[in-house]
């Protein structure tokens, strides 16, 4: 075993230790920690942002995009919403202890689930170092120690927050082990924190497609994937002229470069041709390039046409794909054909083609007349996410402090022993 390896090696083992005492904490001592954390973030806000320039002026040298600084800044704004998400989380009902589906037996045993932590998770991430802060926050609500890997990029701004968090918990009585940061950029660590099963019980990778492919490859420890976010409007004709428009610009420029940003715009053959060159002037207007089908490019010369593996793109980036359908049963199959299971939404007025887009598509969030940028655990009322899982099992959609937990069954008797 290696110097890195044993470096890994205890430090996941410290965190399993703490994870058992973390999981007996009373929610009165949890919410007096992440009350703590809240504050912390605010006095320590310069510090943080003075780390934070750190990695803009590294990533600007790089030559990281538009988007991809966007989303490394820790700006007031920023830093508040973090805050306000951890005062949130703190806000939130403890699920640990819960006791349901409780029942009496023939026998007289009394039996019953209760909530518990998971133990040990394993948060690896690029970019948006404001994922320490929701992961930390969420953990620590749900009971679980969490080891922190964030990318390269937002080194100096990781390793300031999960500084702060570890000091906080120090000060509130809890133990510090239990939010913990791998601190070194060499990708081996990775590898080596992948092979932990025996201290480490799950693993969340949120980041590019690259990323969580390579963790599902050779991770020995179960991993619930953040996985890309192909997300597609549907434009029915019944569709308000108005709010398709309004939605199509908020899903696509409010923010482009996350992952419940719209990729694919779907507009029924039959919507008027007005309402479609509204649309695609505006976002045009906007910046927007937009790439469409043979119907799509007719409408605008400042379409460009779609290639085959546009369709399946998650460009985050002012950049979107565009195609005419014949029917809602056409749009359907193409979102679940070309989706990546994220996010999916339906402008119309007709409440069967509502049912029906709710019903068939494979999504974890459908929205209808809404856009897809409120897929988010922040929105959703979690305070914050962990995460957005694109898997089936054991979580789907936005992942808060419910979807950290798992069970234990309760077996109460009076002597009883099996015949």
């Amino acid at each position: 075993m290696n110097t890195l390896q044993k470096q890994i090696h205890t430090l996941t083992t410290a965190a399993k230790e703490a994870g058992y005492i973390l999981a007996a904490e009373p929610a009165e001592q949890i919410n007096h920690a992440l009350e703590a954390m809240a504050k912390a973030l605010d006095t320590h806000r310069k510090e943080i942002q003075d780390e934070n320039k750190k990695d803009l002026a590294a990533g600007k040298k790089r030559g990281l995009s538009a988007a991809m600084i966007d989303r490394l800044t820790l700006s007031d704004t920023v830093i508040d919403s973090m805050i306000s998400g951890v005062e949130t989380i703190k806000n939130l009902p403890t699920p640990i202890g819960q006791r349901y589906e409780e029942k009496n037996l023939e026998n007289g045993l009394r039996l019953s689930k209760m909530k518990v932590p998971i133990g040990v998770v394993g948060i690896i991430y690029e970019s948006r170092p404001n994922v320490t802060v929701d992961a930390a926050a969420i953990c620590l609500k749900s009971n679980n120690a969490v080891i922190l890997r964030g990318g390269s990029e937002a080194f100096y701004s990781n390793t300031i927050l999960a500084r702060i968090f570890s000091d906080v918990l120090r000060d509130t009585g809890l133990p510090e082990k239990a939010v913990q940061l791998i601190d070194t950029t060499d990708r081996q660590a990775v590898n080596y924190l992948l092979k932990e099963s025996s201290t480490v019980d799950l693993i969340i990778p949120r980041g590019g497609e690259k990323l969580i492919e390579t963790v599902v490859e050779h991770s020995h420890i179960p991993v619930i994937k953040h996985y890309k976010g192909v997300c597609h409007l549907y434009i029915a004709p019944s569709a308000s002229p108005e709010t398709a428009r309004a939605i199509a610009i908020n899903g696509k420029t409010q923010r482009p470069g996350v992952c419940n940003a719209l990729e694919t715009i779907l507009i029924h053959r039959d919507v008027p041709e007005a309402v479609k060159k509204d649309i695609i002037s505006a976002l045009i207007q906007e910046g927007v390039c937009i790439r469409g089908d043979a119907a799509i490019q007719t409408l605008s010369d400042d379409v460009e046409p779609a290639g085959e593996e546009d369709w399946d793109r998650e460009y985050l980036d002012l950049i979107v794909t565009m195609g005419e359908v014949s029917s809602t049963d056409a749009a359907i199959a193409h979102i679940n054909r070309h989706g990546s299971g994220h996010t999916e939404a339906i402008v119309t007025a007709d409440t069967d083609e509502m049912a029906a887009f709710q019903l068939r598509v494979d999504a974890s969030s459908v929205m209808v007349n809404a856009s897809t940028r409120f897929a988010d655990g922040g929105e959703y009322g979690m305070g914050c996410e962990i995460g957005i899982s694109t898997d089936k099992l054991h979580a789907r959609g936005p992942m808060g402090v419910d979807d950290l937990t798992t069970y234990k069954w309760l077996v109460e008797g009076e002597g009883q022993v099996r015949e």
